[in-house]
């Protein structure tokens, strides 16, 4: 078991244990020791989104790695899956990301890529832990003489869009496309913006003028609601909501309607099997994912794994089979062909050379797939406790099971990054699933709260 890492690397309140300064030097060494190169002059990437707190994780983070000899790359606000990118690119050892991605400015969190792009395993993260509790890292400082430097590398932000670029068909242009792009005053203020409007397309962005405090702020991925209003009021062809970190996005329909991330896979699954492009003609999705994408993609002849939530379980998933596209319904969508992690601006673009493909707007593609009603309820809990050992709580999921009688499933689980119990039910009645849903939240708040 590992105490500090969850689903997405390091997560919590910024400046209360363990998100402080004095733990992420900490990270800082166990990450140097266990990535230094020996062959070579030693090299780590440091990236982070616009939190306020960023600023001291940054500083932390660089003296801790400075200590055990290796250098330090400072590439500033970036999407995390840029920051992937600047890591294999630049041939560093490791990349660090230093963000709390969807959450709320007070939050922060550090997650870590080895040198080829790749968050880390499970038992990468542990031997991390392990170096920091062990206290031995103490004893594997460098020399006075082999202390690292600190670089601020000032091109990452044209590097990243290049490579951006890239990924769109070079024939092709978005001329005469208008996009409301939401970047959520996040990582993606400066990129994003800047890929869509060389590529062509007219751009209306807000959420980009980052302040330390505003990232997420009732904008981005969490409430494409905001752009919802605005795509309608510009008579605009699509809207794009990016989170706070850049990795993943949800979209709107020139109707205002939100597409979420299962959709999205929908239109670019069936466009790689069309194409023959999909590998093994299998999707990689999670536990998460509407059962409605699974009818969708079996009906093209193609084919469904699923994963446990979290990106990276995506990822492995994909490397171990050799896949190329997957994702999450929140939007966190990956295309191997491309990057190494979630990118939501990629997403954006292979979304939009469909549409130019097909010359359909984005509402039309979005029906080739019929959703299954799902609820889904976040419960705050004061101690995230085996909810299977408490007779009520177990009863009460196996009555919601029956009761929906093989015609929809019920999910119940911890989040990695929160303090909340995430329950979901989804089957062919909306009113029905909702007060099963509505039930269960009241259990969990009676017996975990």
């Amino acid at each position: 078991m590992r105490t500090l890492f969850g689903t997405d690397g390091i997560r919590g309140v910024a400046n209360v244990s363990p998100m402080t300064g004095e733990m992420a030097m900490k990270i800082g060494k166990a990450t140097a020791h266990l990535f230094k190169n020996h062959k070579r002059r030693p090299k780590i990437v440091i990236g982070k989104d616009t939190r306020l707190s960023g600023y001291m994780f940054e500083t932390a983070l660089a003296s801790g790695i400075c200590s055990m000899g290796v250098d330090v790359l400072l590439v500033g606000p970036l999407p995390t899956p840029g920051i992937a990118f600047i890591t294999y690119s630049m041939r560093a050892d490791a990349g660090v990301v230093i963000s709390a991605s969807h959450n709320p400015f007070e939050d922060n969190g550090i997650k870590i890529f080895s040198g080829d792009g790749f968050k880390l395993p499970d038992a990468l993260e542990k031997r991390i832990e392990e170096l920091i509790f062990s206290e031995k890292i103490d004893s594997f400082r460098s020399s006075p003489a082999e202390i690292g430097k600190a670089y601020r590398i000032d091109d990452a932000i044209g590097r990243y869009v290049v490579f951006l670029k890239n990924s769109f068909p070079k024939e092709k242009k978005l001329d005469g496309i208008k996009i409301v792009l939401d970047c959520a005053n996040g990582a993606a203020y400066k990129v994003a913006p800047a890929v869509f409007e060389e590529l062509g397309a007219e751009v209306d962005a807000v959420s980009v003028s980052p302040d330390g405090v505003n990232i997420n702020k009732n904008c981005g991925a969490l409430y494409p609601e905001f752009i919802s209003s605005i795509v309608k009021e510009k008579n605009a062809d699509i809207g794009i909501a990016l989170d706070g970190d850049g990795d993943r996005a949800v979209f709107v329909d020139e109707s205002g309607n939100i597409v979420d991330g299962d959709h999205i896979m929908a239109i670019c699954a069936l466009d790689m099997i069309k194409k023959e492009k999909l590998k093994e003609n299998t999707l990689v999705t999670t536990i998460m994912s509407n059962m409605g994408l699974d009818k969708a993609i079996k009906n093209a002849g193609g084919k469904i794994i699923k994963t446990q939530v979290g990106d990276r379980y995506v990822v492995e998933e994909m490397l171990k089979g050799g896949y190329n596209l997957g994702g999450e319904q929140s939007g966190h969508i990956i295309f191997l062909d491309y990057n190494t992690t979630g990118d939501g601006i990629i997403t954006a673009l292979q979304v939009l050379n469909i549409m130019l493909e097909s010359n359909k707007p984005l509402s039309e593609l979005s029906k080739v797939m019929t959703p299954y009603p799902q609820v889904l309820l976040n419960v705050p809990v004061k101690e995230k406790k085996n909810f299977y050992d408490i007779p009520q709580i177990n009863d009460s999921i196996e009555s919601a099971k029956d009761s929906l009688n093989s015609k929809g499933r019920v999910l119940i689980r911890y989040s990695g990054t929160e303090p909340l119990v995430r329950i979901m039910v989804e089957g062919e009645d909306k009113k029905s699933i909702n007060h099963i849903a509505n039930q269960l939240a009241n259990i969990f708040r009676e017996f975990l709260n």
